[in-house]
């Protein structure tokens, strides 16, 4: 009995997702929310920043209250008038992935941090989740947002940043529209940026599932221009002026590259039709970085930037998890909780995942995943999400790249 009601509070859940229409609660333009995240591994804070109107809005215009990953927290927007859910949206963040770090056991740190949600017609309420590794709610702030804010400051109608179209989606009411973004290009160097993303649309769409749906995807290419060419090294004792302020050494690892200025990112970006974001950073030396649903950041001069482009998309785009043990420290994935990452599994609730690719033998589970050697699984010994040297997405990651482009483009009917 309780399994019927559970069953039938979900059918009319996804009727009332289905229902809602987009211009019954939100105009063509987009709240830009920058918080800020503080604190540390015991307590974390979470802070109002900023808001920020931009024209048009580039996301998602159905299943406004779903979700199609879990993520490690989520933005969740009520109607003042009802308390009804009317968009919702999942994210990771350096913040979070820093509090598993040993700094963050004797230090306390702040992260700007970014999202984009369509412009509200009448008063909401927004509240900002963070949780665990163990799926628990770390931190949560609501807040209230009246439209007619005067303080809800306006950008993105004048001074943009420079930007060709490198592809148009063939519906881009139902598309994804993804930016890429120059770092550390000066403007003379510009055509060398616009090189680099042909190479780097060329090795994603020569992936499956990007290949055969690579027309729901819209993208661009900014011209932000950099005082200095390439990116800080801090190791090297090398610091850089550049458009996002980019530098290795994130969390002190050395191939990590990152951007921890978010703020700058999308004041670059304001004005643009963008969602998904691409920085490609104009250095030879080996590093990236992907947060699902924040940015991909890839180095884009050497032997492996093809590969290493597509498989930080692979992260940022499609909230899939590293398939390869990486030391046992510091571990983010536990038994008592299934990983929300759509390729790794620790069998706690391995359901809706790829059991129906094991049940028809076309896939398995592989132990060692998610940086470790054991309690995590995969479905596959090789895959663009374990090693750079393997040519393709595995059959499971490819099912879940597919399932999310079709929740973002697929009409419903």
């Amino acid at each position: 009995m309780r399994k019927l009601l559970f069953t039938s509070l979900l059918s009319v859940f996804a009727l009332y997702s289905y229902g809602q229409r987009f211009e019954d609660y939100f105009e063509d333009r987009t709240l830009r929310l920058d918080y800020i995240f503080a604190g540390d591994s015991s307590q974390q804070q979470i802070y109002v920043d900023e808001l920020i109107s931009l024209p048009r809005w580039y996301g998602k215009r159905q299943r406004l209250a779903e979700v199609p990953l879990r993520g490690n927290g989520q933005i969740i927007v009520r109607s003042q008038a009802d308390g009804s859910v009317i968009y919702r949206h999942s994210f990771s963040c350096l913040f979070q992935e820093w509090l598993s770090t040993t700094e963050s056991k004797h230090t306390k740190k702040s992260f700007e941090n970014v999202f984009l949600v369509p412009f509200p017609k009448a008063p909401v309420d927004i509240t900002v989740e963070l949780r665990d590794y163990h799926d628990a709610i770390q931190a949560t702030m609501t807040h209230h947002v009246d439209p007619n804010d005067i303080l809800i400051r306006q950008t993105g109608e004048r001074l943009v940043t420079p930007y060709i179209t490198l592809q148009q989606a063939a519906d881009t009411t139902h598309c994804i529209h993804v930016a890429y973004v120059a770092e550390g290009y000066q403007q003379h160097e510009m055509g060398t940026f616009l090189e680099d993303c042909k190479i780097a649309m060329e090795s994603l769409f020569s992936h499956e599932p990007f290949r055969q749906m690579q027309d729901r995807f819209n993208m661009i290419a900014l011209m932000s221009p950099s005082e200095e060419s390439g990116t800080s090294w801090p190791a090297k004792g090398i610091w850089k002026n550049t458009a996002l302020s980019s530098n290795f050494d994130t969390f002190y690892s050395d191939r990590y590259l990152t951007t921890l200025h978010l703020k700058k990112l999308h004041d670059v970006l304001a004005g643009t039709p963008y969602e998904h974001i691409i920085i490609l950073v104009n250095t030879d030396h080996y590093g990236g970085g992907g947060i699902y649903n924040s940015y991909n950041l890839t180095y884009a001069h050497g032997p492996h930037f093809r590969p290493v482009v597509v498989h930080e998309f692979g992260h940022s785009f499609g909230g899939l998890g590293d398939e390869y043990p990486y030391g046992d420290d510091d571990p983010v994935y536990f038994a008592d909780t299934e990983p929300w990452e759509p390729n790794l599994t620790t069998k706690c609730d391995f359901n809706g995942k790829w059991e129906d690719l094991v049940k028809e033998e076309k896939a398995g589970l592989i132990e060692g995943g998610g940086y470790l050697s054991k309690g995590v699984w995969r479905g596959f010994e090789n895959c663009r999400m374990r090693t750079n040297e393997e040519p393709e997405f595995c059959l499971v990651c490819r099912q879940a790249l597919e399932r999310l482009i079709n929740f973002y483009t697929k009409p419903l009917e």
